[in-house]
């Protein structure tokens, strides 16, 4: 059902501190803490003994003390005490996932621990460069398949009715979309020329009048999207970074799913913009109404998911050939994790 040798986002890294703090993850349920030395760390939240989830216990020092009987589990996962008991059983340990933090958030490798590589990470330029601001990570929970999500992060079209009085408007409706299939993902991009600035990026465009806009959606599988908005003045707009207008606005949305299960998704997501960088006030204003955006989406598509589940879509659109292919391509590397474990 999901791709698991991949990195997904555990939890925002501050809210993982020296307390357990369960998770669930592509159906299986975690506990993340950190070590003394602030490590983060991820195992199965279950004892084996009688299936007490761990994060209802204690941790003493970088171990997790179970809440029922005292069985202790280290950073592997191995059980290093088990009060009675005149030897540990060879049963007596829970699964240790490799975990990282990086872009304010805690990932979690889902997969084979001996194919997880930090290197494939997703790469952000920009990220901590003194002229690109951030508005710090947040997070929501939808009550839908994450493929929902991915299908409308996929899909620029639906800014104009979703998103009416943010990152839609009327005269962008109907235009057409390029879509680009990559090794790594689906790109769906359009430009609008000659266009009004969408309302929740007027009070940011450093310049004045129409606008040349494109809209970038980019899924990287399984589950990472970057969504870039580009404005220049009108006349202006061109794919070359170094022929840019000078007031040219930039706006990298980084949009990370994790699905929790099959039928709802932990949603987490972070900006980056190519202005005022130490603006807080304008980080504050960034996250309201971004997160005021992504709640329209998320009403959407939790009553997507409801009526889909009842009654399948009688047609698709032009509009839907990016997120079909990406569904081909993420069905295709399930099989094939999936077959390379029958062959085990």
């Amino acid at each position: 059902m999901f791709v698991r040798n991949a990195w997904y986002v555990g939890a925002l890294a501050k809210d993982v501190n020296r307390q357990l703090f369960p998770v669930r993850m592509l159906g299986e349920d975690l506990v993340l803490y950190r070590r003394e030395d602030g490590q983060p760390v991820a195992l199965e939240d279950s004892c084996p003994h009688r299936r007490l989830p761990l994060s209802k216990g204690r941790l003493i020092g970088d171990q997790v003390e179970c809440g029922y009987h005292g069985l202790t589990f280290d950073c592997s996962g191995a059980c290093t005490k088990a009060p009675g008991v005149a030897q540990i059983p060879k049963s007596a340990v829970v699964r240790s996932y490799p975990c990282t933090e990086r872009y304010g958030m805690v990932w979690v490798w889902m997969g084979d621990p001996a194919l997880a590589d930090e290197s494939t990470l997703i790469h952000i330029e920009e990220w901590g460069h003194p002229e690109w601001g951030v508005n710090s990570g947040d997070a929501m929970e939808l009550d839908c398949n994450y493929l929902y999500v991915t299908d409308n992060l996929l899909d620029p079209s639906h800014v104009s009715w979703v998103h009416q009085t943010s990152f839609g408007s009327a005269d962008i409706i109907g235009l057409p979309l390029e879509v680009k299939v990559a090794e790594d993902g689906v790109t769906v991009s359009r430009w609008s020329r000659d266009v009004e600035v969408a309302p929740f990026y007027q009070k940011f465009v450093k310049f004045s009048g129409r606008c040349d806009r494109k809209q970038q959606y980019e899924v990287r599988f399984p589950s990472v999207a970057v969504i870039r908005a580009i404005f220049l003045p009108a006349g202006a707009g061109t794919d070359d970074p170094t022929q840019f207008h000078p007031d040219v606005f930039l706006m990298d949305s980084y949009n990370l799913l994790t699905p929790i299960d099959e039928n709802s998704t932990r949603y987490f997501w972070f900006q980056l913009r190519n202005f005022s960088p130490n603006d807080q006030e304008v980080s504050s204003i960034f996250n309201h109404d971004v997160r005021s955006a992504f709640q329209e989406d998320k009403e959407v598509l939790e009553q997507v998911h409801k009526n889909l589940k009842l009654r399948p879509a009688a047609l698709d659109l032009p509009i839907d050939s990016g997120p079909m292919r990406f569904r081909r391509r993420i069905k295709q590397l399930i099989e094939a994790e999936q077959a390379a474990v029958a062959q085990a």
